[in-house]
């Protein structure tokens, strides 16, 4: 099956649709790679939740980068969170929640300290500690190089449920998290 890497134009629209959009490709990661199994959007105006809300310095950044940047960030002070920057109809961000590992596991492993492959990615401070991503990524183009991007299948088909957000306590209530549907990968069960 032909992988194509996903380009800026797909990251030049609102961050929700390309939150539900991103579920089902997959994120390549050097020799690593996994099918995102969950997103979460965050819209740059009106939302407590996004960064841009109280940090001038996000706000920069969503000013001095392009469509498809990387935006990662410190939670907590423990765990590194990849976001993608969207720039189009609505600016704002897709968080990375979690991965079905597809290639690389072993490293993926050695690096989380399990072998419980449903838990390597299994929320976003996994995952980023599984493919060894840290702030030296930050800024970084994700649309271009295709050691570090997101590739889909030409005839993919992807059914997307949508929940609330988690793990926030500021508009908490937007339905604007996406998992694939019967995913085991998640980070938390769908609430129905």
């Amino acid at each position: 099956m032909a992988h194509e890497i996903i380009r800026a134009p797909f990251f030049q629209r609102d961050p929700i649709a390309c939150a539900r959009g991103l579920v089902g490709t997959e994120l390549i990661w050097g020799r690593c790679s996994g099918v995102i199994v969950e997103t979460e959007a965050y819209n740059a105006v009106n939302d407590e939740a996004c960064h841009t809300f109280l940090r001038p310095s996000t706000r920069a950044f969503v000013e001095h980068n392009k469509a498809g940047a990387a935006y990662i960030y410190l939670n907590y002070g423990m765990h590194w969170m990849l976001n993608v920057l969207v720039k189009g109809e609505a600016n704002g961000f897709v968080l990375i929640r979690a991965l079905e590992p597809k290639t690389g596991i072993e490293q993926m492993k050695k690096r989380r300290g399990i072998d419980d492959e449903k838990r390597l990615c299994s929320g976003p401070g996994k995952l980023t500690q599984a493919l060894e991503i840290t702030d030296r990524h930050h800024e970084m183009d994700l649309c271009a190089d295709p050691r570090h991007c997101f590739v889909r299948s030409a005839n993919a088909i992807v059914d997307v449920v949508a929940d609330v957000r988690i793990g926030i306590s500021r508009s908490a209530h937007y339905p604007w998290r996406f998992t694939l549907r019967g995913s085991k990968f998640v980070s938390v069960p769908v609430r129905l």
